[in-house]
Parts: C-alpha cells; structure tokens; sequence
C-alpha cells in the first residue's frame, strides 16, 4: 500500500471519528437544553373576563359595590368589559384585599 493510499484512509477514518464526535456533541446538546426547558417554570395562564368578573362579583355581593365601581374607574372604565385585559392581574390584586362585611 502506498503513502498516498495510507494517507487517504487516515483522512477518512478522521472523518468518520469527527462524525461520530459531532453527533454525540448534537445528542448531548439535545439532552441538556431539553432538560433546561423542562426546569423553567410555567406561565400562568392570563387571567380571563370570565375569571375576573367572579371575583368582582362575589366582592360585590359581599358589600363592595361601591369600592368595585371606584376600582373600574381608576381602570378607565364602568364596566369590566371596558377594561385593559393587561390589567386583569392587578384589579384583582387590589379587589382581593377588600375586607369582606361581617
């Protein structure tokens, strides 16, 4: 066998090495990012009209007709379907400490 017959089978067997370096790299690669997603921890989901309008009427059933409409108005609107949906989160915050009447 000559030297250039030599060589050429050394370069490949270099190439099949790296492909198979390459794939395991593209393997493992996989593993770890699916593993860094599954530990990310999940969105909540946005709040619906439907979730918020429970809340506030069960807010207004408990006395607070009142504090309801003023909180609606510092939103920009009179009634919760006028109302931002980007805002759902902290109406609710702020109706959610409401005290209920006893």
């Amino acid at each position: 066998m000559g030297k250039i017959s030599e060589l050429d089978m050394a370069i490949s067997d270099l190439r099949k090495a790296a492909a198979a370096i390459n794939d395991v790299a593209d393997t493992l690669a996989e593993m770890f990012s699916g593993a860094a997603t599954e530990k990310a921890p999940a969105k909540e989901p946005p709040l619906t009209l439907e979730q918020v309008r429970a809340v506030l009427a069960e807010k207004s059933r408990n006395g607070h007709t009142a504090e309801i409409r003023a909180l609606l108005q510092k939103y920009g609107a009179a009634k919760l379907s006028g109302i931002d949906p980007v805002h759902y989160k902290a109406l609710l915050a702020e109706a959610e400490v409401m005290k209920d009447a006893t």
